[in-house]
């Protein structure tokens, strides 16, 4: 299996290397960077306005270059929030507590160059994590069958649910609620349509675009019209020697960018925790086994070692259930998926062996954007943080224009735009209400799966449900289930009988 990966990597290398798809990677980063630093435009808005732009390229190309921008944003990311405080993308929001006080003490460029090195680190060993495993886990999957893959998504719908921030309860209601839109057309296997209301324009269901435009464009910029904040840039006129950390300095980071990486790499394999989670948990674990822990939260080179390598580990690893099992771990995975499907690449077992071009092209296409962006950041610090100085006011409806366009372009309907438009401002009172809108699209993308999956599989048994629990992957896949279940009302009923106390560190 080794030498095998090898060459299918070299051939990975072929594809990713063709002069249009490297061109379509590097655009991929640098728009991901660029998302990576301003605040309020996340990686999901400029997924969303970028998918229609995809339906006339080919569909390598198209992979790399919404796959270069999840993990392009990561590095724009850390620089807002290390040199302005400022985290841009909700993963590098633990890495202001150090990564700030550092740059006040005039060491703002050896935490760009720690995290650089944590990045690359984090990443290198993410890929060969997807290049090794990835192969592994689809050989295995390719045993299940419509039990097993029902089970499986049932795991990806609850762990993304309720392992999402906010209430579990409300990350489970999310996710129902987006299942259901995603019943929203005609049934396939009745030819009924179902939730239409009339309209036949939603006969063919309701568009991903459409959705996760309204979700992430609209109602996020909504949300942020009014932050109207000045940036600080007094500390941001960096060179490249300022960037180089002292040999005490890159051997105190070592130790936490390897804990920190493999923290971020066991979390990509949990369906639902993602880079957030992984940056956290990194950042209390490097705490907890520090001598000195007292200096977290005042500028150690610890707290932003290991939550940056977490974050990149994570944002790689979080591709080996995507492209293997099918099974996106968080809302901008649900998106790629999307994107696979539009593409009429079936995510899941088969893609590895059916599309190697798509899969090794994508694994080589890391190492080489991993790269680029090394290089492109350290020039290019100067102009991201000049950009954050326009006002939103300008940035807004230059967004709006082209979410608009991107919708119509999808199916030349305007009906398109005005679902965009609702989903918008509901989502917006979703935010409001503090409701999680993330959960949803992952019910979206899933729900329709799993409801094929789930007939499939009681069709086979003659309609006996008790087929989920007497085949044993099926069965393991239904306990985790219950187990994860089983820790929330733990988790909540220890809550609730904690004593209130007046005041708290935060990660102690």
């Amino acid at each position: 299996m080794f030498w095998t990966s090898l060459v299918d990597l070299a051939h990975g290398f072929e594809v990713a290397l063709q002069p249009h798809n490297l061109l379509y990677c590097f655009i991929g980063v640098l728009i991901g960077n660029l998302v990576g630093v301003l605040p309020g435009m996340g990686v999901l808005s400029a997924v969303s306005i970028l998918l229609p732009l995809t339906f006339g390229m080919q569909p390598v190309a198209a992979i790399l270059m919404i796959s270069g921008i999840f993990y392009g944003a990561q590095y724009g990311g850390a620089i807002c929030s290390i040199l302005l405080n400022l985290p841009s993308h909700p993963p590098h929001a633990v890495t202001c507590l150090d990564g700030y006080p550092l740059t006040q003490q005039g060491k703002g460029g050896v935490a760009l160059g720690i995290t650089m090195m944590g990045a690359v680190f984090g990443a290198a060993f993410g890929i060969l994590q997807m290049m090794f495993l990835a192969p592994y886990i689809a050989k295995i999957a390719f045993s299940f069958q419509a039990a097993e893959i029902c089970s499986l998504m049932l795991l990806g719908l609850l762990a993304g649910s309720t392992l999402a921030k906010g209430s579990p309860l409300k990350g489970v209601a999310m996710t129902a609620f987006g299942m259901l839109l995603g019943l929203v057309g005609t049934d396939t296997a009745t030819s009924i349509e179902r939730y239409t209301f009339g309209h036949y324009e939603l006969a063919d269901g309701i568009e991903l675009v459409a959705l996760a435009l309204g979700l992430f464009g609209i109602a996020e910029f909504l949300r942020s019209v009014n932050n109207v904040a000045p940036v600080n840039t007094a500390y941001t006129k960096l060179k490249f020697k300022d960037m180089r950390p002292s040999k005490a300095e890159a051997k105190e980071a070592a130790m936490p960018i390897l804990r920190g990486t493999l923290v971020g790499s066991l979390c990509s394999l949990i369906p639902g925790t993602g880079p957030v989670i992984a940056s956290f948990i990194a950042y209390a674990t490097e705490k907890k086994v520090s001598k000195n822990p007292e200096k977290f939260g005042t500028g150690a080179i610890a707290g932003v070692a290991a939550p940056e390598a977490s974050t990149h580990s994570s944002i790689q690893g979080d591709f080996i259930p995507t492209m293997s099992l099918g099974i996106p771990g968080d809302a901008a995975m649900a998106l790629l998926l999307g994107a696979l499907i539009i593409h009429n690449i079936t995510p899941g077992p088969r893609l590895i062996v059916e599309h190697p071009d798509v899969f090794w092209g994508l694994v080589a296409s890391f190492w080489i954007g991993n790269l680029i962006l090394v290089f492109l950041n350290v020039p290019m610090i100067g102009v991201w943080v000049r950009l954050l100085t326009v006002p939103y006011r300008y940035l807004y409806p230059s967004a709006l224009f082209f979410i608009c366009i991107g919708v119509f372009a999808t199916r030349n309907s305007l009906f398109d735009v005005g679902v965009t438009l609702v989903i918008g401002v509901f989502g917006y009172l979703l935010l409001l209400l503090r409701f999680e809108p993330a959960p949803m699209l992952l019910g979206f993308v899933l729900g329709p799966r799993f409801e094929e999956n789930f007939r499939r599989a009681l069709n086979i048994a003659h309609g006996d449900l008790g087929t989920f629990v007497e085949r044993p992957i099926s069965a393991f896949f239904l306990a985790i289930c219950a187990a994860l279940i089983g820790l929330q009302i733990y988790a909540r009923i220890k809550k609730a009988r904690a004593p209130v106390k007046l005041a708290s560190t935060a990660f102690d």
